[in-house]
């Protein structure tokens, strides 16, 4: 028999923890007889360095030199002895819960059990697809993430739903139009119809486009999380889940801002009491799956678990939470083209956007209110890359406009236009225009997975409070208050793939290669 999944990550784990920081700092010398000759010092003395795990203080400095003259990448930091967190096995069943049954959640739900039937491929899969580099890149070490990390893997998966809108998956995937009907829904339409929307929390004022009568009744908005949790709980008995995780993956809400009852738990909770009308529906989803342990993220760009009372209770709970708004298309296409301007000191006297998309999110956002969420999240990511407080010549005038216009004869195959003015050298004027057509729900799906999969890989790695590693999947990551989000899409992927070799005990990547070209 074939080793299983967690017999690998109990191998990999048993050599990364043979392997500590002083082991680390002395390979990067070439072993123990050559850090001990470059010293003149005698082998015995490296090998004790090795052994305990540590590095006498006494010798970071003249390490720290030796390091520098011979091209070594090595930091005072590198001398810290860390200990990796001990990650629980992804043993059992792993429930996805999803806040909404639309387009993206049909998507995600039609395309797992294609992969799991062999009928499909995870294209745009993180979790699935992409490798890791280890070591050297002369080692040529480079497993896929999800043979490196332990993950659940996809026959593990249990999904289910809040709607309120009363279609089943199978329903929902027909009418959402994003898949072929007859290639990918009708020859799995016997499991889809057994996934049946529970009746959601909803709140037309939130959402003012959309009528449902697949909705929860209740006297105050703290009865409705009970009926959440509720839901949660029964959901994970009847489907025998050993975890569980939740995604909002419905429809822009309104903006809105905090105010005083978002401020800590005791004053949103007298505000669910008291059916506070600042407190939204996402809110209240939140505030279930953090009460019962079970990490969050946001799909949209509302408002929801960045206040300071989720933040708070996030922490204290040991529950994972991320970002919000999934980064799909056209601003993951910002935050590749903004950082290869900046990187090239090319200056931006605007950046034109807009977006036609007929979809149910393209009629929700034709309300000015639910597009004001949506603006002020994509407006976000250039101003944080070009840094224009910085680089006042380059940037100081740049002007952002968004636009997005609902156009019913799309659907989900939404087209983003970009015209972005530029100038270089000698001020010297030019132009780059983008026309992207690409299926929203189709980009979304494959985030959902990996969000799914990270979040429980972070709950069962003891992480608690916000992922900032995650930020490669949203338009406006969250963020410690001391440090500003970021958004540069390579360095988040940096950020996020350095985080998996953190927590199984593997060297950071810094991509300094001056080893390679060291002399002997």
């Amino acid at each position: 028999m074939g080793l299983t999944t967690n017999d690998i990550f109990v191998m990999i784990s048993t050599m990364n923890k043979q392997k500590n920081s002083a082991e680390q700092i002395i390979d990067r010398f070439g072993g123990q007889s050559s850090l001990a000759t470059l010293l003149g010092r005698r082998q015995s003395t490296v090998q004790h360095w090795a052994q305990t795990g540590r590095i006498p203080s006494q010798w970071h400095k003249p390490l720290l030199a030796l390091a520098r003259k011979r091209g070594v990448s090595l930091e005072p930091d590198d001398f810290v002895t860390r200990e990796t967190p001990k990650i629980e096995p992804a043993e059992g069943r792993l429930g996805v819960l999803l806040v909404g049954l639309g387009a993206v959640s049909s998507t995600v739900i039609v395309g797992v059990e294609h992969i799991r039937r062999g009928t499909g491929k995870p294209f745009g899969s993180i979790t699935q697809m992409s490798t890791i580099r280890l070591g050297k890149r002369s080692e040529k070490r480079t497993p896929l993430i999800k043979d490196f990390v332990p993950l659940a893997s996809l026959d593990q998966l249990v999904f289910g739903a809040w709607d309120p809108i009363p279609d089943n998956a199978y329903e929902s995937a027909v009418k959402c139009g994003v898949l072929n009907r007859e290639q990918h829904i009708e020859p799995i339409a016997d499991y889809l119809k057994t996934i049946e929307p529970m009746p959601a929390v909803f709140d037309s004022g939130y959402v003012k486009r959309i009528k449902g009568s697949n909705v929860k009744k209740a006297r105050t908005k703290l009865q409705l999380v009970e009926a959440i949790r509720e839901d949660i709980r029964n959901f994970k008995a009847s489907n025998k889940c050993d975890r569980l995780v939740m995604i909002w993956c419905a429809s822009t809400e309104k903006f809105v801002t905090a105010s005083s009852v978002h401020q800590d738990l005791q004053s949103f909770l007298k505000g669910l009491k008291e059916n506070d009308e600042r407190i939204a529906p996402s809110q209240m989803y939140a505030c279930a799956a953090l009460l019962e342990g079970i990490p969050f993220a946001n799909g949209a760009p509302g408002l929801t678990v960045e206040i300071p009372a989720f933040e708070k209770m996030a922490k204290e709970r040991n529950v994972p939470i991320c970002g919000k708004d999934f980064k799909t298309g056209q601003t993951l296409l910002k935050t590749v083209l903004a950082p290869m301007l900046k990187a090239r000191m090319l200056g931006v006297d605007g950046w034109f956007s807009t977006n036609i998309l007929g979809n149910r999110d393209g009629e929700v956002l034709d309300e000015p209110e639910n597009f004001k969420t949506k603006e002020e999240s994509k407006l976000g990511s250039l101003e944080y890359i070009f840094q224009p407080e910085m680089y006042p010549d380059l940037y100081g005038n740049a002007y952002h406009k968004i636009r997005i216009e609902y156009y019913p004869p799309r659907g989900d195959n939404k087209e983003a236009w970009d015209n972005i003015d530029i100038f270089g050298w000698l001020g010297r004027r030019m132009q780059i225009k983008v026309d992207f057509l690409c299926s929203d729900s189709s980009l979304a799906a494959p985030l959902v997975l990996d969000l799914a999969l990270f979040l429980d890989l972070a709950k069962r790695a003891g992480l608690g409070g916000i992922q900032e590693w995650l930020s490669f999947y949203f338009k406006s990551p969250q963020h410690a208050p001391v440090v500003y989000p970021e958004h540069d899409l390579f360095i988040q992927q940096t950020k996020l793939k350095n985080t998996l070799r953190w927590l199984m005990g593997a060297e950071q990547i810094t991509h300094l290669g001056m080893e390679y070209y060291r002399e002997d």
